[in-house]
């Protein structure tokens, strides 16, 4: 009876230590090496160039800080040798920064930041990129290394153009009051109201249309868990 009693005990213990050893080995699994595609997880690599186009109008007149943005990947994104980013995909964004034409330099600035991208197929991956480049936003280009998109601004040759209407403006009011002499005076008054004509005047918004060319660079590894295929045959 005392050997049954001990045996009895004996499967106990060892039934509640099982599970505690299966659990631990499944802790100890390492988790697979980064850019490793496994059954149901997919890996974008760090360093992959994301082209998208714009799908959402953008501009320092109309946005501001926080706003979201879309755009359509153009290009598709391939890992080990498998599609895993197909074109059409939707890369979700928002605006983190916003400074509005100044009266000096006359340049709009707005800074994108990347937050996901989602599959046809509903696989999402929340992504960090950084803006690289932007194209078909007329002189729009994109400066440093956050992603902060400039716009053209005015140029020196416009700049000289206004003060030199005002200076004409001036020399001509200058000769009506004070016959010629009067000419040399109102030249100087035309170009000081020219030059304070161009300081003041605002310059156009930076402007991204839709269709703008938006290339991300993706900043780190990111891995996303792969959408449940669909079982419903009405789903095809």
């Amino acid at each position: 009876m005392k050997k049954l009693a001990l045996v009895a005990l004996a499967g106990v213990f060892a039934a509640a230590l099982f599970p505690a050893r299966t659990a631990l080995a499944q802790q100890s699994t390492p988790p697979p090496p980064p850019g490793i595609q496994t059954e149901d997880m997919v890996t974008i690599p760090a360093g992959t160039e994301l082209r998208t186009e714009l799908t959402t109008l953008l501009s320092t007149k109309t946005n501001k800080n926080g706003d979201s943005f879309t755009a359509r990947v153009a290009e598709p994104i391939f890992a080990k040798g498998e599609e895993i980013v197909p074109n059409g995909s939707i890369l979700e964004g928002h605006v983190s920064f916003i400074k509005s034409p100044g009266r000096a330099t006359g340049v709009g600035e707005m800074r994108l930041v990347a937050d996901s991208i989602t599959t046809p197929d509903e696989t999402k991956f929340t992504v960090a990129a950084g803006l690289q480049d932007a194209q078909g936003a007329g002189g729009a280009h994109v400066k440093g290394d956050e992603g902060t998109v400039a716009g053209e601004g005015k140029s020196k040759k416009d700049t000289a153009v206004e003060t030199g209407i005002g200076a004409g403006v001036g020399a001509g009011v200058g000769a009506i009051a004070d016959g010629g002499t009067g000419s040399l005076y109102g030249l100087g008054i035309g170009a000081a109201t020219g030059l304070i004509h161009s300081l003041i005047k605002k310059h156009k918004d930076l402007i991204l249309p839709q269709g703008t060319e938006l290339s991300f660079v993706i900043s780190r590894n990111v891995s996303a868990k792969k959408a449940a295929k669909s079982t419903d045959p009405n789903s095809q």
